[in-house]
């Protein structure tokens, strides 16, 4: 059943990749069984809470289910091109298949380490694919940040909600967009306050005290719903928020009242805005063990359960109608959900 590339010079490749490890001073882990998956997890890695944390579902899902095996390796903060380039080629080369980047910046490095393994399907979760064995596997993220948008409105105490983004990019925006516009659609005195960690330094992922100092600054100013998208950085705030005792978080890409790391602050959840990374990433593996991999570009949106709200901790209940109504406009065209913020 397995149908997977393996290169004549994998033990001298599997050699090699040891020694760029070390150099490199990225982490890496790899399980039992043949060689699988080849998996490259942004800044924060495996236990993040939020991004990186739903791709690794998807893999654990694929080594249940499917009976792969495959490494995990995790970029560090202020990384090269060069270096994430070094990486996906040290997977590929040592015999992985299918090699996947989770996070737009591996977007450049795996399309250009793709056409040197035409043999290998490359994946990299939230930018395009550009060569013929890449998947480019995106989001509709300012469709559910439209829904945490409006779960924001209605529930604010103050007329007041925030957004912490982690680095001030084009994916970031997107979430930033969707929930302006969402809290605005549903009652447009509110004052909406968008701030970022980074402007362009990728830590804004992975630093929880700058998460926690953003959202405490936010507190301060009587700001009571949070939404952040910020990876691991977003742990901080949703700490400062859940100490407040008087305002609600909005969580990120999993649905994180239920991740045992935030298990203390839950009752501060609010909601998440989930992105369903790991089913992009389990659906990604099962093509290439089927030996029909998916390759190109593939939007999971609201519409077929890509993205979505959560309703864990029962605190939306009493709001899921207009909640359930705002999905069913977007799905059914009647709301055009912004992409961008000034667009």
């Amino acid at each position: 059943m397995r149908r997977v590339t393996k290169l004549a010079a994998a033990v001298t490749a599997t050699a090699a990749l040891a020694l760029t490890t070390a150099a490199c001073g990225q982490s890496s882990t790899e399980t039992d069984g043949d060689k699988g998956v080849g998996l490259a997890f942004d800044v924060g890695g495996r236990d993040d809470h939020s991004f990186n944390e739903a791709a690794a579902r998807g893999f654990d899902k694929a080594k249940k289910e499917l009976g792969v095996g495959g490494k995990e390796m995790t970029a560090g903060n202020n990384e090269t091109e060069a270096t994430r380039e070094q990486r996906l080629t040290s997977l590929a080369e040592a015999g992985y298949n299918p090699v996947i980047g989770v996070g737009f910046a591996y977007g450049k490095s795996i399309n250009k380490v793709a056409k040197d393994y035409p043999n290998v399907t490359f994946a990299v979760v939230d930018s395009p694919s550009q060569e013929k064995n890449v998947a480019g596997l995106q989001f509709a993220e300012h469709e559910s940040s439209y829904l945490a948008g409006v779960a924001a409105a209605l529930k604010t105490k103050t007329d007041r909600v925030g957004f912490i983004g982690g680095v001030n990019n084009a994916l970031i925006q997107k979430f930033q967009a969707g929930f302006e516009q969402g809290v605005k659609d549903t009652n447009p005195k509110i004052k909406v306050t968008s701030e970022y960690i980074e402007e362009s330094n990728d830590s804004g992922f992975n630093n929880p005290s700058a998460g926690k100092q953003k959202a405490s600054g936010m507190l301060d100013r009587n700001i009571d719903v949070i939404y952040t998208a910020a990876g691991g950085s977003g742990t901080g705030a949703i700490e400062a928020i859940s100490k407040h005792g008087d305002a609600w978080a909005i969580g990120v890409d999993s649905d994180q009242y239920k991740q045992p790391g935030l298990a203390k602050y839950k009752d501060a959840i609010l909601t998440s805005a989930i992105k369903n990374v790991d089913v992009a990433v389990f659906d990604l593996v099962k093509s290439v063990e089927d030996g029909e991999p998916i390759t190109g570009d593939r939007e999971y949106a609201l519409k077929d359960n890509g993205v979505s709200l959560s309703t864990s901790g029962g605190f939306i209940d009493d709001i899921q109608d207009e909640i359930d109504a705002a999905k069913k406009q977007i799905i059914d065209g009647k709301i055009k959900v912004k992409s961008t913020v000034n667009g």
